[in-house]
């Protein structure tokens, strides 16, 4: 073994026994207590979409012809809205600053009809300055951020409904 290949090994070890001290741990996969989820409405907006895709082989979501008493969980993703709001002009009255902001309400029940949330509302807004000049590229700019966001809600929701317990399903 070389010298530099101790080093290295010794530097690798002292990263991660240092990040494993502070709490840092990769997110991986997430654990659910429940295989069957209805989410409503059917198809739904965009953060319904993609929250259908998001939970992949570990949960079946039922289709929209099922009854929804086969569902272990209802989740109804309601009010889904973007906005673009004018945060700064110029001194010639021209856009300067927009705040982009995107907004779903959440409402989480057993198939019983025992509420886990009652009417959550989950938010993000980014911040995306404006130039009349590059318009369009400005316009492909509010795509990626609207989709920006409307991911991390998807992975906030994900993160909710992972935290249930199973005896909440009773």
């Amino acid at each position: 073994m070389t010298r530099r290949t101790l080093v290295q090994a010794a530097g690798l070890v002292a990263v991660n026994t240092g990040l494993a001290g502070c709490g840092f741990r990769l997110r991986g996969s997430q654990a659910f207590a429940f295989q069957r989820i209805a989410i409503l409405p059917h198809p739904g907006g965009a953060v319904v979409q993609e929250l259908r895709r998001a939970f992949g082989p570990a949960v079946q979501v039922l289709a929209a012809d099922a009854p929804i008493a086969q569902a272990q969980l209802v989740l109804n993703v309601a009010n889904e809205q973007r906005e673009r709001v004018v945060v700064g002009v110029n001194a010639s009255g021209q856009v300067r600053e927009l705040q982009l902001r995107m907004r779903v309400r959440l409402q989480l029940r057993t198939a019983q009809g025992k509420e886990i949330i009652e009417g959550d509302d989950i938010a993000q807004q980014r911040d995306i300055s404006y130039n009349e000049s590059a318009a369009l590229a400005k316009e492909a700019e509010e795509a990626l951020l609207y989709r920006d966001m409307q991911s991390d809600i998807v992975q906030q929701i994900l993160r909710r409904l992972a935290a249930i317990q199973p005896g909440q399903l009773d």
